[in-house]
C-alpha cells in the first residue's frame, strides 16, 4: 500500500461570483461565493481533497486560520487512514472552545480530505469502499427562493419539473406575512398539479405555535414535509410542532454532529434528519445515519449532493439528495443528475475535482 504518511496540510481560500444562472435569482446567500479548499498530502504524493462551503456567513478566513494553526500541525507524521483517531483528537483537542462551529468546521474539511486519501490509495469510490447499497438516489429540486416571491418560486418549480424532478422545495417565512405565505403554497400545488411532492422550508422562522398553526393550514395541500420551523435549539418546539401535525417535520441541517442531534434521536418523531457534511464531515454523517436507521429515520442530507451520495449510496436509510446547483460549475465533472435521480461516481475517493482556472483565478488566500 502507498505510504500515506501526511506530510503537508495546504489550504486554499477561494472568492467567486456566482454561475450566471437566472435560476439562482432570489437567493440570499451573499454577493460571492466563499469556499474554503483543504489538501491532505501524504508521503507517496497522493493527496485528497476537501472542501466548505458555509453559504453567507463570513467564516472562511477564520475557519482556515483554525485548519493551518490549530490543526493540522497535529496532522503531520500521522497516517491518513487514521481517520477516526484523527477526528477523536481533533474535536477532543478543542472541546474547551469548540464542540461545534469554526472547529467542527474546521475539523469537517479535513475529514472529508482524509477520506478522499483513502479512496483514492484503495482505488475506490467512497460509497463502495462504505458498502455499496444502491447506484441512484431520488433528488429533489431545492432553491424556489422566497426572495425571487410567489412568481418566482412557481417559475423555478416548473423549470425543476420540465427538467424530470418529481420534488420541489420552496420557502416561506421570514419575507412577508403568514397569508402571502399561505397563498404561495397554494398557488405552487394549483401549478404543479398533484403529482409533484412539495417541500416547505421555513429557515427557522418561526416559533412551534406559530408553526403548528400554519403547517395545519398547510396540510390540506398534501406537503410532503416542513422543514426547520423553529430555531435549532429548540428541540421542545421541534417536538411539539412535529406531534401535533400530520405532515413530516424535518431538520438537522443546522446541528453539529450527532450529540447535538441527540434529543432528536431519543424521541424520533422527526422520520427524516438532513445532517450536514460541513457540520461534522463524512466520519459523522455516517454515524449519524446508523443511529438514525436503528429508530427508523431516514436520511436527506443538506445540499452538496456531489458528495453526499456516497453516504446515501451506502446506507439502508437513503431518503433523498438535495439539488440547488450552488456549485456545479465548479467541478471537472459535475454531479450526474437526470430524471429525478443522481448517480453516484465510480471515480476513486468523492471523484471531485475544482477545475484549474477555478483555483488559479479566484484564490484569495
Amino acid at each position: 500500500m502507498a505510504d500515506l504518511t501526511i506530510v503537508e496540510i495546504r489550504t486554499t481560500q477561494l472568492r467567486l461570483p456566482w454561475a450566471d444562472d437566472p435560476w439562482l435569482a432570489g437567493h440570499a446567500l451573499g454577493a460571492m461565493r466563499e469556499l474554503l479548499v483543504v489538501e491532505v498530502v501524504t508521503a507517496s504524493g497522493l493527496t485528497g481533497m476537501g472542501y466548505l462551503h458555509v453559504l453567507s456567513m463570513p467564516m472562511v478566513n477564520t475557519i482556515a486560520t483554525c485548519v493551518k494553526e490549530v490543526m493540522g500541525p497535529r496532522l503531520i507524521g500521522r497516517d491518513a487512514t487514521e481517520i477516526e483517531a484523527i477526528w477523536q483528537d481533533l474535536h477532543r483537542s478543542t472541546l474547551t472552545a469548540g464542540r461545534g462551529g469554526v472547529t467542527m468546521m474546521a475539523q469537517s474539511a479535513i475529514d472529508i480530505a482524509l477520506w478522499d486519501v483513502v479512496g483514492k490509495a484503495a482505488g475506490m469510490p467512497l460509497h463502495r469502499l462504505w458498502g455499496h447499497a444502491r447506484k441512484t438516489v431520488p433528488i429533489y429540486g431545492s432553491g424556489c427562493f422566497r426572495g425571487a416571491r410567489g412568481d418566482g418560486m412557481i417559475a423555478k418549480a416548473r423549470h425543476y419539473v420540465a427538467n424530470g424532478f418529481k420534488a420541489i422545495k420552496m420557502q416561506v417565512a421570514h419575507i412577508g406575512d403568514l397569508r402571502t405565505d399561505h397563498d404561495n403554497v397554494r398557488r405552487m400545488r394549483e401549478a404543479l398539479g398533484p403529482d409533484i411532492d412539495i417541500m416547505i422550508d421555513v429557515n427557522m422562522g418561526w416559533t412551534a405555535d406559530v408553526a403548528i398553526t400554519m403547517g395545519r393550514k398547510f396540510e390540506e395541500f398534501d406537503v410532503y414535509w416542513l422543514e426547520e420551523p423553529v430555531i435549532a435549539d429548540d428541540f421542545a418546539g421541534y417536538l411539539r410542532v412535529a406531534r401535533a401535525l400530520d405532515m413530516r417535520v424535518v431538520g438537522g441541517e443546522t446541528h453539529f454532529g450527532r450529540a447535538d442531534l441527540k434529543p432528536l434521536l431519543e424521541n424520533p418523531v422527526l422520520p427524516i434528519l438532513q445532517p450536514d457534511p460541513m457540520r461534522g464531515g463524512l466520519t459523522e454523517l455516517r454515524k449519524i445515519a446508523t443511529v438514525a436507521d436503528t429508530w427508523g429515520i431516514t436520511i436527506a442530507p443538506h445540499l452538496f449532493p456531489e458528495l453526499n451520495v456516497h453516504l446515501l449510496a451506502s446506507i439502508p436509510n437513503a431518503s433523498w439528495a438535495e439539488h440547488m446547483g450552488l456549485l456545479d460549475d465548479l467541478w471537472v465533472i459535475p454531479p450526474d443528475i437526470a430524471d429525478g435521480h443522481i448517480t453516484a461516481p465510480e471515480r476513486p475517493g468523492h471523484g471531485l475535482e475544482f477545475r484549474p482556472e477555478v483555483l488559479r483565478d479566484f484564490r484569495v488566500g
